[in-house]
């Protein structure tokens, strides 16, 4: 079958359409996206923004419109984060069923972390053994662990690079300035406050190999010399612990609007690297790893995994 999932996170709306069939390896056929940055469309009561909730439905319209041209089967639509944790979600989302047809099921964060880690291991395969994932998102950190296709452990925390920026860097995509050292070590104080329950849980479930997904593990392990994308997804790439503190070492120095010149940094995200980049380093001190496999699955092809399976083998 060909299928269309259509991802509205906190920083993009993003179309993958592949081809697939039960069993079988999803292969890409098209993919699209639109920067929205909804995080940063959310006021000050909570509420996603008017402007933000046009820019929402004229996303959903088009990328329904590019799945329908491409004769996909199916069209699975999720929201994470950003929608989730919008005050006006349930009116958000009835005005995107209104006026574009897609329904738009909201993905609690266990959901998101459980969903990663099934891609994540079919990507690995059972030779993995114990895993444990981590995924940093716009909006929030998952972390999941276990042994089976369904972690023991997935647990989710508003550790976003994006929701971290806004409310506790408070940076300007294009100031030329970057973030004071007070403001990053208090980031990093309250990062430390808030994985202090989650450390105790992962280390009693216990893993074998860790692994990290999403754009903001990605882009770190590239500055910290991982092969580019261009080189193929089998390339296997790793993030150190000794790399991560060198790119943080250089990165906070940085102002936002330089960043995005960094080979491997999007301009999208540039301004949300260094959070991501306190976050990513705080689970791996905490938790005591030297090192992350990254795995290129993520969400996405667990929601189209999990979709998958639910058909009829010929």
């Amino acid at each position: 079958m060909r299928l269309g999932v259509l991802d509205v996170g906190s920083n993009t709306v993003h179309l993958l359409v592949v081809d697939a069939h039960h069993g079988a390896h999803p292969w890409p056929a098209h993919s699209e996206k639109v920067v929205l940055r909804l995080a940063e469309q959310i006021g000050p009561d909570g509420a996603l923004t008017e402007a933000g909730a046009d820019g929402l439905v004229k996303a959903v319209g088009m990328a329904k419109a590019a799945a329908t041209g491409l004769a996909a089967d199916d069209l699975i639509a999720f929201a994470t984060s950003a929608v989730r944790d919008a005050t006006n979600a349930a009116e958000v989302l009835a005005r995107v069923r209104d006026e574009t047809g897609v329904r738009l099921a909201v993905l609690s964060g266990a959901d998101e972390a459980r969903m990663t880690f099934l891609a994540v291991r079919r990507w690995f395969g059972w030779s993995a053994g114990r895993l444990l994932v981590l995924d940093i998102g716009g909006g929030s950190l998952e972390i999941a662990a276990g042994i089976d296709e369904d972690p023991d452990v997935a647990v989710s925390l508003p550790l976003g690079a994006g929701r971290l920026t806004r409310e506790r860097l408070r940076v300007d995509p294009a100031s030329a300035a970057p973030p004071s050292a007070e403001a990053v070590d208090k980031l990093r104080e309250y990062v430390d406050g808030r994985l202090d329950k989650v450390v105790d849980q992962m280390t009693e479930v216990g893993w074998g190999r860790a692994v990290a997904t999403s754009k903001t593990f990605r882009t770190l392990a590239r500055l910290a010399g991982a092969a580019p994308s261009g080189s193929g997804l089998w390339v296997r790439r790793s993030l150190t612990r000794a790399g991560l503190r060198q790119v943080i070492g250089f990165i906070r120095h940085i102002p936002p609007a330089q960043l995005m010149e960094l080979e491997g940094v999007s301009a999208g995200r540039a301004h949300q690297l260094l959070a991501g980049a306190v976050v990513a380093e705080a689970v791996m001190r905490r938790l005591d790893l030297d090192s992350l496999d990254i795995c290129p699955w993520a969400l996405r092809e667990g929601v189209i995994l999990r979709r998958l399976d639910q058909l009829e083998p010929i």
